[in-house]
């Protein structure tokens, strides 16, 4: 009796401690799936931040714009001005650039990502706009395009001023963004050292500044970020096979904390929810039957992705219907509507999809109708 009652009590501690909130150590913060934009915890998510050294996620998204648009190239120089050059004698974090020396675009971004060089934000931001007031601009720009509706950067860098603002939910917006539309440059977060051939001195070798990357837990990205008004924050990604969570959070007290907090809700995530997909457009097919057609089959699929994130828990709840008048009636059009894909969690509808044949159905010709209608009539065979 004793032993099953130990039993019970270790089951449900166990399984208290696997679906309770984290309960991070940070003044706010958000978990969102990749792929489904689920929110799977938050912590004053909207919350006005300081960004710190996150607003860089940006200002390298404005330079990856414009090299996918080929309107800037990775060996284009720029010659480094003295405004930029001071900030590397200031005591902030730098990549060490030279006045008048002549950086292409590919050092300067390696400067900004991996070492969270802010002369080298300056001198890009220079290069690219002319100033940092209007690359500010095309900052601001981008991130009413992709809806960071509570956003305003005036710098390339993230440092000191008071109107450089975000929330935990912009950031995560804007990262996401980075990840998905910027794959092959998107790399560069997950580079662990930069070495920078200076000039007047040794080369100087700095690591990445993001705690995660060291510990081979499969995280590759993203920012970190320090204010002494704001504290420390965290920008964070983790991908295991084919699943990406991404993390962001602000007001940690420590560096360690920043550290340890951010993996410890990363790790919730993955332990406490899944994430399905359900349907990818133009490449999940279903089959479905038909009736006087060329083919007995025909094929459908969805005009959108659709992946559906689930606690653990409610996984054996998750069923998938597909609902159409069948067999389908030839002739009919590619492009046309043909059934419903129905997801529910228990009984409450999760999303319905509109499945569309993709490809013509013919019907059979006159003789070949005949036949089957009239085995339909006396054998029930269709």
């Amino acid at each position: 009796m004793n032993k099953i009652l130990i039993f019970i009590f270790l089951y449900i501690a166990f399984n208290l401690n696997l679906f309770a909130n984290p309960n991070i150590q940070a003044r706010t913060g958000i978990l969102i799936d990749y792929h489904s934009d689920e929110v799977l915890y938050e912590l004053d998510p909207d919350s006005q931040i300081y960004p710190a050294s996150m607003t860089k996620i940006m200002t390298a998204i404005v330079a990856f714009d414009l090299l996918k648009k080929k309107k800037l190239s990775l060996e284009d120089k720029f010659i480094i001005s003295e405004n930029a050059w001071r900030l590397s004698q200031a005591g902030y974090s730098s990549m060490f650039i030279m006045i008048n020396d002549q950086v292409t675009v590919e050092n300067l971004l390696k400067g900004i990502i991996i070492a969270s060089g802010n002369d080298a934000c300056v001198a890009l931001a220079e290069g690219i706009a002319g100033s940092e007031s209007n690359f500010a601009d095309m900052m601001n720009e981008k991130a009413g395009e992709i809806g960071m509706t509570s956003t305003n950067f005036t710098n390339s860098s993230g440092i000191n001023d008071p109107d450089n603002v975000s929330t935990a939910r912009d950031i995560a917006i804007m990262s996401k963004y980075l990840i998905k539309n910027y794959p092959i440059f998107y790399g560069l977060f997950a580079e662990k050292t930069f070495t920078w051939d200076r000039t007047g001195g040794e080369p100087i070798k700095q690591g990445n500044r993001n705690p995660l990357l060291y510990k081979n837990v499969g995280v590759d990205g993203v920012k970190t970020g320090y204010l002494a008004v704001e504290k420390y924050s965290l920008a964070s990604t983790m991908k295991k096979k084919d699943r990406r969570i991404i993390a962001v959070a602000s007001g940690f007290n420590t560096k360690s904390l920043r550290s340890s907090e951010s993996l410890k809700l990363l790790n919730w995530g993955f332990r406490n929810t899944n994430t399905f997909e359900i349907s990818k457009k133009s490449e999940t097919v279903f089959e479905l039957d038909t009736w006087l057609g060329t083919s007995n089959t025909i094929k459908a699929t969805t005009k959108e992705d659709f992946y559906l994130t689930i606690n653990k828990k409610d996984i054996s709840h998750l069923t998938v219907s597909l609902d159409y008048e069948g067999p389908i009636l030839a002739p009919l059009t590619k492009g046309t509507q043909i059934a419903v894909m129905t997801v529910k969690n228990k009984d409450e509808i999760i999303k319905s999809l509109p499945l569309y044949a993709v490809e013509d159905l013919k019907k059979v010709n006159f003789f070949k109708s005949l036949i089957t209608s009239l085995n339909y009539l006396i054998w029930g065979d269709v």
